[in-house]
């Protein structure tokens, strides 16, 4: 069990350890390890397993094992999928938006979260439950940097994740802003060096997203 503040804290501790998260959909659990392995050299200690492939859970397993870094579960949108992702062994997990029985899992199985948000309105019910950590989701599309910038105006109490649509030629505008602590990834662990074993070259651009500003 834990409270909607608990899990918050946690979440922003989560998100403070680099300025990038790595957001993995990862087809084959003979990738797990060393994909994370390769994260953490690259100093990306904080990832996300999308619950979007067969091998997600097994994966999320098989990276739990790894020293030095913190997996967590993405897509998490049912209670199952909450419930299935703890006992994978996620340490926190992501949800595109929320629900209150999405919330109410969490807390319950004690999973720390990050739930989406992508107007002023979901940030502010989030926040009045106890959340003051928030994924900014689909962040390109729902105004990018200038949205989230507005959005911090008025709510300078909330930190934001943006993910969806951010890159290496944009991460920079999403980090210089005071209400994010970090932004979520994909281009880390790109699908065609993934399944080429080019362990190298992933920590290599982890290394390089490891050392953005904030």
């Amino acid at each position: 069990m834990i409270t909607a503040k608990g899990a918050s804290v946690r979440a922003r501790e989560i998100c403070e350890l680099a300025p990038i998260v790595p957001v993995l959909v990862v087809e084959d659990v003979a990738h797990a390890r060393p994909l994370a392995e390769a994260l953490v050299a690259g100093g990306l200690p904080a990832r996300e397993v999308t619950l979007r492939t067969p091998a997600a859970l097994d994966v999320i397993a098989a990276m739990a094992e790894v020293p030095g870094g913190v997996v967590g579960a993405g897509t998490l949108v049912t209670p199952e999928d909450v419930a299935d992702a703890k006992a994978a062994g996620a340490q926190f997990g992501v949800s595109p938006g929320s629900t209150d029985a999405l919330l109410a899992a969490c807390e319950a199985e004690g999973l720390p979260l990050l739930p989406g948000a992508a107007t002023a309105s979901e940030a502010m019910a989030l926040f009045a439950r106890g959340y003051d950590m928030l994924k900014f989701f689909p962040a390109e599309t729902s105004g990018g940097a200038p949205a989230l910038k507005a959005i911090g105006a008025p709510l300078p109490q909330i930190a934001f994740c943006p993910t969806g649509g951010v890159s290496p030629a944009n991460a920079d505008s999403y980090l210089s802003l005071p209400n994010v602590i970090c932004a979520g990834g994909s281009w880390v662990a790109p699908r065609d060096k993934v399944l080429a074993g080019d362990w190298s070259g992933i920590e290599a651009l982890a290394r390089e997203a490891a050392a953005l500003p904030r």
